[in-house]
């Protein structure tokens, strides 16, 4: 059985027909909500596939310290989805087509591994890579 990784806020329509179809689910975590299996600790074979919104996979900023111009990111998405890497797990990233581009630059080097899904093709990107 193959098992998707998401993350809060994915469709549960989607999450639902996976699992009446014989998928199995796992709700992932981030370092700063904690709904789930920290995703940077997944193992090989935890997962098949990771599915979730951009705002969730993309780090809070911390409040600026004397000295810095700006607040800053104290871990990046590549940190949190290291493990999808090298454990060659695929990532869609949920972002309207619109924002396609600013995405790109907040991912970052994981940009170069994730793909990015407008909402309304999730369903069909999924099927795809789940051969189903």
């Amino acid at each position: 059985m193959k098992t998707i990784g998401y993350f809060d806020g994915t469709d549960s329509s989607l999450l639902t027909g996976l699992v009446a179809n014989g998928f199995g689910t796992l709700p992932l975590a981030n370092d700063w909500d904690t709904h789930g299996k920290n995703a940077a600790h997944l193992e090989p074979g935890d997962v098949d596939l990771i599915v979730g919104y951009l705002h969730k996979m993309v780090p809070p900023f911390r409040k600026s310290r004397e000295g810095e111009d700006h607040p800053v990111r104290t871990t990046t998405p590549y940190d949190l989805l290291y493990s999808a890497k090298t454990n060659d797990i695929p990532v869609l990233v949920i972002v309207p087509a619109e924002h396609h581009e600013a995405a790109k630059q907040v991912l970052g080097e994981a940009a170069g591994f994730v793909t990015l899904v407008k909402p309304e093709d999730v369903e069909a990107n999924v099927r795809e890579i789940l051969g189903y």
